[in-house]
């Protein structure tokens, strides 16, 4: 008898999306976890108003926003790469063919994405206080409700979303198929390691 688990959590409507573009997971699904991931965020950023106020309207609701001495392009391109890095490792991190010749990938699959998410925030938090999830950025600007939060909110979607399916369509179309293509070649020369 075979028991095949699948373990994860869908927290972050980027990675859904990358996972999407992937082919990993179906649009319902997507949508779904997406519409599941925004409430959930909104009614987690009321919790923290509701029992921190203080220190929730002291630090801005925790909002993303552009910081001083940057252009909208750069919070763009921060945004772009670090949910590249984020999509690509989850990719890498839970890839069913790897996982399929090392047991232990699946079990480990939280900290190298864990790693990536921590390098991710170190780089960019001084450029846009680190989106990389589009989901957390609009359940606290919901909450906070205050004109700057919004002014910059689609680049807290429109950067992650890029990032995310560029990673995906890299990971799939680009280094799988490269993979498999080394893989077939390697065959039918017939060689062997030793």
């Amino acid at each position: 008898m075979c028991i095949h688990l699948h373990i994860g959590g869908h927290i972050n409507p980027a990675v859904t999306f990358g996972l999407l573009v992937g082919g990993k997971v179906s649009l319902i699904r997507a949508l779904f976890y997406m519409l599941a991931q925004v409430l959930g965020a909104i009614c987690g950023a009321g919790l923290v108003k509701g029992f921190q106020k203080d220190l929730f309207n002291r630090y801005g609701g925790a909002t993303n926003s552009i910081q001083g001495g940057y252009s909208h392009g750069t919070a763009l391109g921060a945004e772009i790469v670090g949910t590249f890095i984020l999509v690509y490792t989850v990719y890498s991190a839970t890839d069913a063919q790897r996982s399929a010749h090392e047991s232990y990938v699946p079990i480990l699959a939280p900290l190298p994405i864990g790693f990536a998410v921590f390098v991710v925030h170190l780089a960019t938090i001084p450029i846009t206080g680190t989106g990389i999830n589009p989901a957390r950025s609009l359940g606290a600007a919901v909450v906070y409700n205050k004109d700057k939060p919004w002014d910059d909110q689609w680049i807290f979607w429109v950067g992650p979303f890029i990032g995310a399916a560029a990673a995906a369509l890299y990971y799939e179309y680009v280094l799988s198929a490269s993979a498999l293509k080394a893989l077939g070649s390697f065959r039918r020369s017939g060689s062997i390691i030793s």
